[in-house]
């Protein structure tokens, strides 16, 4: 029998304004490169959203809209109820136009300038950018490492841990024992915690994902996420929180009905929030067995030929972050091959405070990324080969 969905046949993504083709000299100074960098994939939504879309434009009216609706708040329920086994208060919902917009909201309500600011590296730099562009200072800890994230919570001066679960950029999708741990620690030292759960949707087989409203305990928190990543719309906007506290809450929604004029969200992004959460579970289902493919490929292709990494798929999400340590690999070298060689763009991790690592985007077809390994292969060869990579 055929596939539902196809995944192989590619889209020209290019002169849409897309800032993962189209953009790629901003980041990598050179046009052209066949690119595996900012976290969005290259297959169209899920054709439930599409219709759901169509069917909105066709009404033809697109005046102020209010998201704190039965439609939209019964939709984010449900799906945390199939997908999470998890049952949520819809009255702790909140809404905001992007993760990044609600966490920057949260940094100004829960801590002052100068304030420390917990996280988890490597660090995804959005986190990076949003802490320190409002004067916070962040202080990272190492995934994994509960003596160093006990010393940073204990500063008299850390106000928030901002978590990402699962983390970005590694893929690790953290225990319930392990967020448990991290509640109770947050607690002990009046921590806050924001968790970005926006690659929620995207755990692989073998792996369960534990949505924070499973352990906050008294203190002050706050679950951001969206369908956005998962179901690759973001350039309809639109995000999503939970709230425990009433009175943080109240104050959350005045910040963003006043201060910030947003009262009125975007209409197309609860019409595919809604669409997503109801219909397009099938969907996900299968973009994320193609991506779990994708990845195994790139696990067969570096243990074939780079044999020292020992890389292995990560627990979540479509982007590969591998380890060139072992390779002995000179990162400005390395970038410099793979963009004026082999006309890739690949994120160097240096963006995530980890160099001698790479961030490889697989959301795309298995075409594309076969391209890319390969790619990533000869450069790791060529500069581990030549100290000038020729």
């Amino acid at each position: 029998m055929a596939a539902l969905y196809d995944f192989d046949t590619a889209i020209d993504r290019r002169g849409t304004w897309c800032v993962q083709w189209d953009g790629v000299a901003d980041r990598f100074g050179v046009d052209g490169l066949l690119p595996f960098t900012i976290s969005d994939m290259d297959f169209a939504t899920a054709p439930e959203v599409l219709a759901a879309l169509r069917a909105r434009l066709d009404h033809g009216v697109f005046g102020y809209t209010t998201w704190q609706q039965d439609d939209f708040r019964s939709a984010v329920a449900h799906w945390y109820a199939t997908r999470y086994g998890t049952e949520i208060d819809t009255g702790q919902l909140v809404y905001g136009p992007s993760v990044l917009n609600q966490l920057s909201q949260l940094l100004q309500m829960w801590t002052g300038e100068g304030d420390g600011v917990v996280v988890h590296t490597p660090t995804y730099d959005g986190f990076r950018k949003a802490i320190t562009g409002l004067g916070r200072e962040l202080r990272g800890v190492p995934v994994g490492d509960e003596e160093a994230l006990v010393r940073e919570l204990a500063r008299p001066d850390a106000k928030v841990l901002v978590l990402c679960s699962p983390h970005n950029p590694t893929g690790r999708v953290w225990t319930g024992a392990e967020l448990t741990r991290m509640a109770e620690l947050a607690e002990r030292y009046g921590v806050a915690v924001v968790s970005d759960e926006i690659h929620a949707d995207f755990v692989h087989e073998g792996h369960v994902h534990v949505p924070w409203t499973r352990v906050a305990g008294e203190g002050r928190w706050a679950l951001i996420s969206s369908g956005s990543k998962a179901f690759n719309f973001p350039a309809l906007t639109g995000s999503y929180g939970l709230i425990g506290d009433p009175a943080e809450r109240a104050e959350y929604l005045r910040r963003m009905e006043t201060a910030e004029g947003l009262a009125s969200p975007a209409v197309l992004s609860l019409t595919a929030h809604i669409a997503a959460y109801r219909e397009g579970g099938p969907w996900l289902d299968a973009v994320r067995a193609y991506v779990a493919g994708n990845l195994g490929h790139v696990a067969e292709r570096l243990s074939a030929d780079l044999p020292e990494l020992g890389w292995e798929p990560p627990q979540a999400g479509y982007l590969a972050w591998i380890d060139l340590r072992a390779a002995g690999v000179d990162d400005a070298e390395l970038q410099r091959v793979l963009v004026e060689r082999e006309r890739v763009a690949i994120m160097g991790g240096a963006v995530y405070g980890a160099p001698g690592f790479v961030r490889l985007n697989v959301g795309c077809p298995r075409a594309k990324v076969e391209r890319g390994v390969e790619a990533l292969i000869r450069a790791v060869k060529a500069v581990t080969s030549s100290p000038s990579g020729v």
